[in-house]
């Protein structure tokens, strides 16, 4: 729409009132397609992973975390996210045994658990990602073993193989609920 379309603020409001109520609405996307899995994709270290979304409950951005003593080195301490206690664990610490460096990108992506919430350090968050049936699920082993019991499967998307992380099975692991150093 130019001014020539319309002179005076009023006559603008219409054609735009008159453009909405001619505008056809595509079909709302689906939710819940067949075959269609949805998760958020994120980043450790050169890992691209994915998980589910109904395993993600919130990502947050960093937030200011009280240090526990005697706890492993992983465990950075405990998080008050709106009056909750939250458990912060650097997961590249965990999974490999090196800091994630804390930059612009560094995400917490909040997993409920049994008893409470826990948020895992990551390097960055990836956003949404879609697989449908036609994402044939690589079938060779997940190459790093300390990723291999909580990757269920693996996706080659757009060239970027992305491991389908179980953060169920993460916070089940005994060694994950055992932080006291």
């Amino acid at each position: 729409m130019t001014q020539a379309d319309a002179s005076t603020p009023f006559e603008i409001l219409l054609a735009y009132e008159r453009l909405a109520q001619a505008h056809v609405a595509a079909a709302a996307e689906q939710v819940e397609a067949p075959g269609l899995w949805r998760g958020i994709g994120f980043r450790i270290g050169g890992q691209h992973m994915v998980s589910s979304i109904s395993e993600v409950n919130e990502i947050l951005t960093m937030p200011a975390i009280t240090v526990i003593p005697g706890t492993k080195s992983w465990l950075m301490g405990v998080a008050n996210v709106r009056g909750n206690l939250v458990a912060v664990v650097d997961l590249r610490g965990f999974m490999e045994g090196s800091r994630t460096p804390i930059n612009d990108r560094s995400r917490v992506l909040v997993a409920r658990q049994q008893g409470g919430a826990v948020g895992l350090l990551v390097d960055e968050v990836l956003g949404q990602r879609s697989f449908t049936d036609e994402n044939i699920p690589l079938v060779d082993p997940v190459v790093d073993d300390r990723y291999g019991r909580f990757v269920t499967k693996r996706y080659d998307l757009g060239g970027i193989v992305w491991g389908v992380f179980s953060m169920a099975a993460l916070v089940k692991t005994p060694e994950f609920s055992q932080a006291a150093a």
